[in-house]
């Protein structure tokens, strides 16, 4: 009986190791590890090297978490609209000369 316990004991301290290794394993990978939405881009803002020249495409990355800091971009196309005076001033002169002509 004393020595099944130990063995117990013992079986159940290794498994708790194994389990705060593996717990401890996935936190850093996690952090390590970042997705950019489709329609984004990123650039990596290096601590040592600044701002690095290459645009990263959408999907999951890695990055040193403490060395790297990404910095995603929005590039979907939106519509604008922008007013001009000249625009409006081009559309009245129009229509002045479409209503005197006829």
């Amino acid at each position: 009986m004393v020595s099944s316990r130990l063995f117990n004991n013992i079986e159940f301290s290794v498994l708790r190791r194994i389990g705060i290794g593996l717990a401890i394993a996935g936190g850093v990978i996690n952090s390590m590890l970042y997705n950019i939405d489709d329609r984004h881009r990123d650039v990596i803002f290096d601590r040592f090297q600044g701002v690095k020249l290459d645009v990263i495409e959408e999907g999951t990355h890695f990055m040193i978490s403490w060395l790297h800091r990404p910095i995603i971009f929005d590039i979907r196309a939106r519509p604008r609209s922008v007013p001009s005076i000249t625009e409006i001033q081009g559309i009245k002169a129009r229509r002045k000369q479409s209503t005197s002509g006829e």
